[in-house]
């Protein structure tokens, strides 16, 4: 599905003074409603900028991308799911580095704002790095979903640390209750909430240079570092105590069903470890904050690492340069820009200087708080890696782990899968 949208030409902006109305054209992932809410973006930088701004959303935003860089009839500006596709484009020569200034801008006015640069800077076609991407619009992952009324009734508390989160979950079992509820079930996507836990550990166990390390394959998975992440996961999901259904289940419950033992009566397990998205999966009627509510997946305070969270998100890059693709990026830098989508559904931004009353989502605003309070960020490591690793010898090497084989055996056989 492929859809144009044009934003017209704003008179009141371009006899205000603005220097050059021009056309541009941005090229995205969005359709439907998500569609509507960066249309909304965009109609507010028309109508400031005077440009004539139109947007094409696909849902094949990736194959169609490469199709017109390569052709030589790219958008003016992209916005990318993931940054290893902007990072192959820039290698290429096919994208233009952000203006100076960025780059500060970014670290001064983003949470974790090194990490956002970090995210958005590869090297040219030249071997030089440089900012290459934006991000606007963020994920977040690093989340644990809990029932209050379970947590009152039981007299358990949201704990605080990692530390804090393993004694709870001792205390549940020690109650002779279930604490967790894990599947692992995809389709042919099987494994893949595994990698989700094992990214988390790594960056609650490692700094974020040793987690930038594994995700190019600097340190390979065998590394004691890895393994020791992915028995950390083993902690929560190989043991028959702490899992509903005992490990045995963690493999074949479907990750959609796996939240709604949560809301049995009694109770099935006590907490699931899932990204923002998994509401769309509790029992009908189930109102966030209220039937049902989340915290920060915790640090270890011990490590002292921060509080780094774990999501992925959109960047947005030039790719066929014009002084109205530069002003778009800055535009990208106002409050406004972030707030608009702030006041409709599905958006959260890292903008230090946003009006968090601006939501229109209560519950959206407690997740911003979370992300706004992270150390570090990180993007999902298994949609940076090669294919055949991130999208498959990783999602079956944790299939295999909670099925009984070593941590140590799995990451053998999943580094040998990576492309030599």
């Amino acid at each position: 599905m492929k859809r144009t949208y044009l934003m017209g030409v704003a008179v009141a902006a371009l006899t205000a003074g603005a220097a050059q109305a021009e056309q541009i054209t941005v090229f995205g992932p969005w359709i439907g409603a998500d569609q509507e809410h960066v249309e909304a973006v965009l109609s507010a930088f028309a109508e400031k900028s005077g440009h004539d701004v139109r947007y094409t959303g696909s849902d094949s935003f990736e194959q169609q991308i490469v199709i017109d860089t390569e052709a030589g009839s790219a958008p003016n500006v992209s916005v990318f799911p993931q940054p290893a596709l902007a990072a192959s484009l820039a290698e290429r020569g096919f994208l233009t580095p952000l203006r100076d200034g960025t780059a500060d801008w970014v670290r001064d006015n983003y949470a974790a704002g090194q990490s956002w640069v970090d995210l958005g800077t590869y090297g040219d076609e030249n071997g030089d790095d440089q900012l290459f991407g934006f991000f606007y619009k963020v994920d977040l992952k690093s989340l644990v979903w809990y029932v209050p009324e379970n947590f009152e009734d039981a007299g358990y508390e949201v704990p605080q640390s990692m530390e804090e989160l393993k004694a709870l979950t001792e205390q549940i079992v020690a109650d002779g209750e279930t604490p967790w509820c894990i599947g692992l079930g995809s389709g042919g996507a099987t494994g893949w909430p595994a990698t989700d836990w094992v990214e988390d550990m790594m960056l609650r166990t490692q700094s974020p240079d040793v987690y930038d390390q594994w995700v190019s394959n600097e340190i390979p998975f065998t590394d004691e570092r890895v393994v020791g992440a992915i028995d950390e996961f083993g902690w929560f999901a190989r043991n028959d105590d702490f899992v509903a259904g005992g490990a045995a289940a963690v493999a074949s419950t479907d990750f959609r069903d796996s939240p709604k033992g949560m809301f049995e009566a009694p109770p099935q397990c006590y907490m699931h470890r899932q990204a923002s998205f998994i509401p769309s999966f509790f029992p009908e009627g189930s109102v966030v904050g209220e039937d049902v509510d989340f915290f920060y997946f915790p640090a270890y305070a011990e490590k002292e690492l921060g509080n780094p969270v774990l999501g992925a998100g959109t960047l947005w890059a030039i790719t066929n340069e014009n002084e109205a693709a530069h002003e778009l990026i800055a535009f990208l830098e106002t409050p406004e820009a972030h707030e608009i989508w702030m006041g409709r559904k599905g958006f959260l931004t890292p903008h230090k200087g946003v009006d968090l009353d601006k939501f229109s989502d209560p519950t959206l605003r407690k997740m911003n708080e979370i992300l706004l309070g992270a150390t570090t960020f990180r993007f999902d490591a298994s949609d940076l890696m090669p294919p055949a690793v991130g999208q498959g010898s990783f999602w079956t090497g944790m299939v295999d782990y909670t099925g009984g084989k070593s941590a140590a055996d799995v990451a053998k056989e999943i580094q040998d899968s990576w492309p030599k």
